[in-house]
């Protein structure tokens, strides 16, 4: 299938999750694009997309330079502090900053604002990235040291499983912590957003309150 026609059916999946039926809230979809080809890539661009996420530098420094120039570019792997200098000055979204060493790193090297995701790993699993739920306010209050930095929101990698309830319980979780950090009124961290919902879950995080999902091979296919 086409990219735009994989998009049709994603956006009735996500307008028919959406809680109230509001497509005022419909989430942002960002085509994950590290499988494939720019020239795919550049179809989802001509489908309509406008964000665009990488887990890998080469990967998303290919991207950003293939794309027009209108696209908002999401990194959205996790960051060796090493490589910091050479992406923090290009994304317009990073989604996975889950240790003070990393956060350090990108105040030193940034020449502006960074809109910054924090990694929550809801899950516990040993294999995630992120900071657990207990850690997230803490951590969020110790950023405030940063003036390059500022909070939008809270990112989480579900299990891969077909437990729906599970899943739900992951994403009803992250919306909990994002609701209290939001209610603490941080000018540093306004975190009104969450990252969450991949190919195979994005339905559900949809209907948790997803402001992104993250969706590659489900959009844009794998490359052969």
């Amino acid at each position: 299938m086409s990219v735009k026609e994989n998009l049709a059916e994603i956006e009735k999946t996500l307008m028919a999750h959406t809680p109230n039926n509001d497509s005022s809230s419909l989430p942002n979809v960002i085509a994950v694009t590290k499988y494939v080809t720019i020239e795919r890539a550049q179809e989802a661009y001509d489908a309509g997309i406008r964000h665009f996420g990488e887990n890998r530098l080469e990967g998303f420094l290919e991207k950003k330079a293939a794309l027009p120039d209108d696209v908002t570019m999401h990194f959205i792997g996790s960051l060796q502090s090493r490589k910091v200098k050479d992406v923090i000055n290009e994304v317009d979204y990073l989604h996975a900053l889950d240790r003070k060493s990393l956060a350090k790193e990108i105040n030193k090297r940034a020449e502006h604002e960074v809109k910054c995701f924090v990694q929550v790993n809801v899950s516990g699993e040993a294999s995630k990235h992120g900071v657990s739920l207990d850690e997230v306010r803490p951590f969020i209050e110790m950023l405030e040291a940063y003036e390059h930095i500022r909070v939008v929101g809270l990112m989480t990698m579900a299990p891969y499983t077909d437990d729906t309830a599970y899943l739900k319980s992951i994403f009803e979780q992250l919306k909990h912590k994002r609701d209290e950090i939001q209610a603490l009124n941080l000018s540093h961290a306004p975190c009104t957003e969450l990252s969450m919902g991949m190919s195979n879950d994005y339905a559900l995080a949809t209907e948790e309150g997803a402001t992104f999902v993250r969706i590659g091979t489900r959009l844009v296919g794998k490359e052969e």
